[in-house]
């Protein structure tokens, strides 16, 4: 081992493996500098991360970041931005996370989970993505997926293809495992595995003479001809679980400056992997020619022709637009952008997406581009700098009322305009009570036309969640209980009828025996029946909740006091990102039990009760019913000297 001149204690720096050696005990000048902490790169080559010119390494600096065993440094930029986190998560004193930022987002990920001083899994975070990719062995390249998203897997295709890569393509095609797992039907997995065989001798074939693909090509976009994914049910006899499928995906790729269109064809969801189920081909000339259903998105009829082709011609004209919106998009406003700025880059793409609009030959077409103007301009009002996104969303809806009045787009137009127009006023409204009564009265009323008016539609569920939730927080509970049963009675299968099922349960507890249990934070079993005895109060949670923080001091308080009387507490734990838990307990002290909910206020126990805001807390008395459903820590003061006398 050799030393480091101006460190007072030995540390390691072992660059080869990104790995770098914590001393047991650091003062703030024996951090190592910037230019050191700033050498370090990600292991996968694809990374976009802030980098900061070595001329202004002087105005960075390196801190310590200790909590506990959890310790390591942070790297702040120029502007006192974070840059880099190196982090040791078992307390071994030797770095096992690194972590890269760009604009103050985390966007990538190297760790070391086995602690052996080499990188195994990789993750993009944030505004870089989804994906979640493990290195078994341990070589700096990605051996499967673990996470990763449709567009994601698309984009990781086009560069297998552009590469010549068959092992990079062949973690995102459908394999002989993935095919077992789901049981797919032996005719669909005969054709499946033929259309898979050699995907090596597929890339040469479909690349050798192509003058869309070639080693320069870069993944651009992502498009399908649906607007979402389908799912295919498991009755239908195609497999023996529910089927989530991409049909018609389309990749748009640059070559040469030139835009160009790639097949990807049939996606399919495995786990929380997307695959494709075929090799992507380059779409030559101006003819796109799109089978209407992949392998798995044939029609189950006999009579059902599977060779049914529409062809759709990609003009000159169209191409010109295409490739309008891909400028316009590469340089899209950010947050830090004016008011004008944003104003004129929704007025273009308006402009452009209109122009598509007018000469799509499909009506799949059509409302493939009238869909992506919908949401442009919804999300330009959301940021609050773009009003004139209220007017043109009225006028597209008022557009397809009169033109197409029976299609799905005029209730999900009408929707998002209606968001949109609320965020303005919402944005607007003055501080004054009396004001923001109004305003929320109006939205409220504006929910109810539109679940009367469109109540099948996909949106109604998410209105009549948005109008439950309403009532609940005004405390009207009843009127809250009937939103929530009209949500679960109608929608019962959707995400959001789900939830009001679980908020019906949760608002019926008070009286009732509760059973709760779940896998702790550390691993073992926590079961509320083992509780038996005691009071005890049950608190979802999370790190990032600043309520939850500020109420643990009292809460610490009142379980010091009562504990010895049969006090307890069991915390339902709603972070997605596991690494941070630790070390909040650790800093806060809140030690008494915890249900670690891994997919946070998606996860099963978080929507069993329906759970919409944290903190949210039951007190249960020593029977095991609960007296409260909806407690305070106020609450609590008033109530535990009663249970516990």
């Amino acid at each position: 081992m050799s030393s480091m001149s101006g460190w007072k204690i030995a540390s390691l720096l072992l660059f080869a493996g990104t790995q770098l050696c914590l001393p047991t005990s650091l003062s703030a000048a024996e951090t190592p500098g910037a230019d050191l902490a700033l050498s370090f790169r990600p292991m996968q080559k694809d990374v976009v991360y802030e980098e900061i010119d070595k001329a202004d390494y002087a105005n960075c600096k390196v801190e310590i970041d200790r909590q506990d065993k959890v310790s390591g440094w942070v790297v702040f930029g120029p502007e006192g931005q974070v840059l880099r986190r190196f982090w040791d998560t078992n307390g071994d004193n030797v770095v096992d996370q690194w972590r890269y930022y760009d604009r103050g987002y985390e966007v990538y990920r190297d760790m070391d989970t086995n602690f052996n001083n080499k990188v195994d899994q990789s993750r993009w975070l944030n505004i870089a993505g989804t994906r979640w990719g493990i290195d078994t062995n341990e070589d700096g390249r990605i051996d499967q997926w673990k996470v990763i998203s449709a567009e994601e897997a698309s984009r990781e295709a086009i560069l297998a293809l552009a590469k010549g890569d068959a092992q990079r393509l062949s973690l995102v095609l459908v394999n002989g495992e993935d095919i077992k797992k789901i049981g797919l039907a032996s005719d669909l997995a005969e054709k499946m595995n033929k259309d898979l065989a050699n995907p090596a001798e597929a890339i040469r074939s479909r690349v050798a003479s192509s003058k869309v693909v070639n080693a320069s090509t870069q993944w651009v976009r992502f498009d399908s001809s649906m607007l979402m994914p389908y799912v295919i049910p498991a009755d239908e006899g195609k497999a023996n679980q529910d089927l989530t499928v991409y049909e018609n995906v389309m990749a748009i790729v640059e070559t040469a400056g030139e835009t160009g269109f790639v097949q990807i064809g049939e996606m399919m969801q495995i786990g929380n992997v997307w695959k494709l189920t075929q090799v992507p081909a380059p779409i030559e000339g101006e003819t796109l020619e799109m089978t209407e259903g992949g392998t798995l998105m044939q029609p189950s009829m006999a009579a059902a022709s599977p060779g049914m082709t529409a062809q759709s011609e990609i003009t000159p004209e169209m191409r010109k637009l295409l490739t309008d919106l891909q400028e316009l998009d590469g340089n899209a406003p950010t947050p830090q952008s004016t008011a004008a700025d944003l104003a004129r880059y929704n007025s273009r793409r308006v402009e452009i997406l209109r122009g598509l609009l007018a000469i799509s030959s499909t009506e799949e077409e059509r409302g493939q581009w009238l869909t992506q103007l919908i949401d442009g301009l919804a999300a330009a009002v959301q940021t609050g700098k773009y009003p004139e996104g209220v007017r043109q969303l009225a006028a597209v809806e008022a557009d397809l009322i009169k033109q197409r009045p029976n299609s799905p787009l005029v209730p999900y137009t009408a929707y998002r305009r209606l968001l949109a127009e609320y965020t303005m006023k919402l944005q607007a409204a003055p501080a004054d009570n009396a004001e923001r009564e109004a305003l929320q009265t109006w939205w409220l009323t504006q929910l109810k036309t539109f679940v009367d008016t469109y109540p099948k539609s996909d949106d109604a569920a998410d209105a009549l969640l948005q109008l439950a939730i309403t009532e609940e927080f005004s405390g009207n509970i009843d009127e809250a209980k009937k939103w929530y049963t009209s949500l679960s009675t109608d929608h019962g299968k959707t995400d959001a009828g789900e939830r009001a099922t679980g908020a019906l349960r949760r608002i019926g507890l008070e009286g009732k025996p509760l059973q709760l249990k779940g896998s702790g934070i550390d691993g073992k079993p926590v079961d509320l029946s083992s509780y038996r005895g005691k009071a005890v109060m049950v608190i979802f949670w999370a790190t990032w909740c600043q309520p939850c923080t500020e109420d643990l001091p009292q809460l610490k308080a009142l379980y010091d006091q009562y504990r010895a009387k049969g006090f307890e507490i069991v915390g339902i734990n709603l972070d997605t990102q596991r690494e941070a838990v630790m070390p909040y307990i650790n800093q806060h002290g809140n030690r008494w039990a915890h249900i670690a909910e891994p997919q946070g206020l998606e996860g099963r126990l978080a929507i069993d009760f329906g759970i919409i805001s944290v903190p949210t807390m039951f007190l249960i008395d020593q029977k095991g019913v609960v007296v409260s459903n909806s407690t305070s820590v106020e609450d609590l003061k008033e109530e535990l000297p009663k249970l516990l006398p």
